[in-house]
């Protein structure tokens, strides 16, 4: 008899950090199991997939980066299908599906997945279900989960439609889509940023699609560790969990199909590093005073010996760091690998594994030791992912231990997992130290842990006034203790990077030594930014805020400005305002002597500064109340603000902290707005949005 033709489906991804790309790899390796073929590509592999003609459903999965932009891998894809010339039914044939990633902390939320939905829908394109729309700011399953477990449905019903006639309207699909929701038995998911609800499952039921598997984990009254003594939990912890979930049955996910096979070899020669270039920091400066909360440092970068690194205000670049020693020892103890630290690392995939578009990570060379592998190559501090939770049940053999790991990665601990694992950034070392009956292979963390990423810096300065050098500032971060880390923890580049500068710091106290050790490299790579800029006409007004080290950028604009207006001693300058704010004035007001400099000279218009702690304990004293926060002084500004925005097309910038500034002074202009053109919120939030569209309100904040 002839082999059955199984009806197939293309899956296309765009992903900055892996999330999509691991979300899209899960759905073509589950769909044999719906008795479905699935053609996964990435956006940026167009000679593999032809929208022009496909006659498939598509099913995109894709996230955001930066400021709403499309990841690099998606970049071309989405300027390909936003091209002018495009007919309006170019894709009138093709039937889509889209999954869109984001943050809620970040201004243009999901920004890559509406840009595609909307030109895919301009260009005719018609949705066979609803887009889901996750938030990373509040947990990616609580919206993943439920898409992904109605998309087969969708898929086979838009397969069945699409078969039956290949011209039919959108009607067809619109009854398809209605049909499934009503039908589902389980009580939908609540999420505002989806249309139709998508079907979630029964606690203790076994859904027939994601490959999840329903474990029946009723436990005893009592649980008995590894010493064979019984258990009792007095309270919820990372390791232990307490009544309903400890007696729950638990939806935990399919176990992750094995894809690399892992050897290590002596080595005979030394080992080819990869070519990076070095820069030397020529100049390390503590900008903080006292006992200030945070402490700010600047540092100089001497890359005069590099002239193709040009840098514009505004622009950012990238450190390379590596992970901390202690850890990468700590965790070559934890895997019984210690003493073949050295030992040279071989990849391979796996000849018998089920997983789709497998390949050997891109940036693992070939050429490396297991030291290097864990040091420069892997994000050992990486958040475990519920999947890498799922894997580790397999290689954990205490009873107690096994089962809390099923409970973090199943449905029914998705708030235990928040609590315990995402909210305090546990760590893939942080967690096996807690699990101490767990003992992954080498491949298994190959496979599950991220590539170690860059971290970005804002240019401090501006190349006219410091040729040949480099400024960026940066605060200390520290991760305090919690149940899962007995102690707290610095940042791994900012801790890295002032282990390096402590000999060479220099405290604003204290004048520059004429002589100093000698100074310490770092590995850097520039990362232009062709929006987030000041304006190249030198006659428009722009205005700054910047709090804390996000004023750093806006020194770079600031001396720049001062350097052009020397060079064109006639030309007409555009007003600067600068919006700063800080805890204290004696320990916390960066680049002061800088700013108050600029204003003197008349290249800043306007410095507005306030200082939330100082208030505070002024309050009693102080008959009015002082402007707390950068909010509070643009609303004292709000004519003159939206005056230079609305009617003199000024620029708007902001950088800075996205979970609580760049919310609070994007709520605070849309207030201004409102209140001055007498508007109501709708309104008011799109002239907010035309304002980003002309590129006139930018943004570079992070979390």
């Amino acid at each position: 008899m002839p082999c059955e033709v199984k009806p197939r489906f293309v899956v296309l991804y765009g992903s900055q950090k892996g999330q999509a790309e691991s979300l899209a790899e899960g759905i073509a390796e589950v769909a044999e199991e719906h008795g479905l073929v699935a053609e996964l590509s990435c956006l940026s592999q167009n000679e593999k997939y032809n929208l022009e003609k496909e006659n498939a459903p598509v099913v995109f999965i894709v996230s955001t980066t930066g400021d709403g932009e499309p990841p690099d891998n998606a970049l071309q894809f989405v300027k390909r299908i936003k091209k002018k010339t495009l007919s309006t039914d170019h894709y009138k044939h093709l039937r889509y599906a889209l999954l869109a990633l984001g943050d809620t902390n970040y201004a243009n939320f999901c920004n890559c997945g509406k840009t595609i939905e909307r030109r895919l829908q301009e260009l005719g394109a018609k949705q066979f279900y609803a887009t889901g729309y996750a938030d990373d700011g509040v947990g990616l399953e609580v919206v993943v989960d439920p898409w992904l477990e109605g998309l087969w449905k969708a898929i086979k019903g838009a397969l069945s439609n699409m078969d039956s006639d290949r011209t039919e309207s959108v009607e067809t699909v619109s009854k398809f889509a209605t049909a499934a929701s009503s039908s589902a038995s389980a009580t939908p998911t609540a999420v505002s940023d989806l249309r139709p609800a998508f079907p979630a499952g029964s606690p203790g039921l076994a859904p027939q699609s994601h490959g999840t598997a329903s474990v029946s984990t009723s436990a005893p009254e009592t649980q008995t560790g590894d010493a064979g003594v019984p258990h009792v939990a007095l309270a919820a912890s990372l390791t232990h969990s307490l009544p309903p979930l400890s007696q729950s049955s638990l939806n935990v996910p399919a176990l992750p199909s094995p894809y690399l096979d892992v050897s290590l070899q002596e080595i005979i020669g030394p080992l080819n590093k990869e070519a990076l270039h070095e820069v030397p920091i020529s100049r390390a400066v503590k900008l903080t005073r006292g006992d200030s909360v945070k402490m700010a440092l600047l540092l100089e970068l001497d890359i005069s010996a590099h002239p193709m690194m040009t840098y514009h205000p505004g622009d950012s670049y990238d450190v390379l760091c590596p992970n901390r020693t202690a850890e990468v020892e700590d965790m070559l103890h934890r895997l019984g690998l210690h003493d073949q630290r050295n030992h040279k690392v071989h990849i391979s995939l796996r000849k018998d594994t089920k997983k789709k578009g497998a390949q050997v990570p891109s940036y693992i060379s070939h050429n490396i030791s297991l030291l290097y592998l864990l040091t420069w190559c892997l994000e050992i501090r990486s958040v475990p992912k519920k999947a890498f939770l799922r894997a580790l049940v397999e290689h954990t053999w205490d009873g107690v231990q096994r089962r809390r790991l099923q409970e973090l990665c199943s449905k029914q601990g998705a708030a235990d997992y928040n609590l315990y694992v995402r909210d305090p950034s546990l760590s893939a070392m942080e967690l096996l130290t807690a699990f101490p009956s767990c003992s992954p292979p080498l491949s298994l963390l190959i496979e599950h842990l991220p590539k170690l990423q860059p971290r970005p810096y804002s240019a401090a300065s501006s190349c006219l006034r410091y040729p040949g050098k480099l400024h960026f500032v940066f605060n200390m971060v520290e991760f305090p203790a919690s149940p899962g880390r007995p102690a707290g923890r610095r940042g791994l580049c900012t801790g890295w990077l002032f282990d390096l500068i402590n000999p060479v710091l220099v405290f604003p106290e204290k004048a520059e030594s004429s002589s100093s050790p000698a100074l310490p490299k770092i590995h850097v790579s520039l990362r232009p930014n062709s929006s987030f800029r000041p304006p190249s006409d030198l006659s428009a007004p722009f205005i700054m805020v910047g709090p804390g080290t996000g004023v750093a950028p806006f020194i770079g604009f600031l001396q720049q400005r001062e350097m052009e207006r020397k060079a064109n001693p006639e030309a007409i300058f555009g007003e600067t305002w600068l919006f700063f704010g800080c805890r204290h004035r004696d320990r916390d007001y960066l680049f002061r002597e800088e700013l108050e400099g600029f204003v003197s000279s008349g290249t800043l218009s306007q410095l507005m500064v306030c200082f939330s702690r100082d208030d505070q304990e002024e309050a009693s004293t102080s008959a009015a109340a002082r402007p707390r926060y950068v909010q509070h002084n643009l609303l004292l500004n709000s004519q003159r603000i939206t005056d230079i925005l609305l009617k003199q097309n000024g620029y708007f910038y902001v950088c800075g902290d996205a979970k609580n500034m760049a919310k609070d002074v994007n709520d605070t202009l849309m207030q201004m707005i409102q209140t001055e053109l007498q508007l109501d919120q709708l309104d008011a939030m799109k002239r907010l949005a035309v304002l980003r569209e002309e590129k006139r309100y930018l943004q570079d904040i992070w979390g």
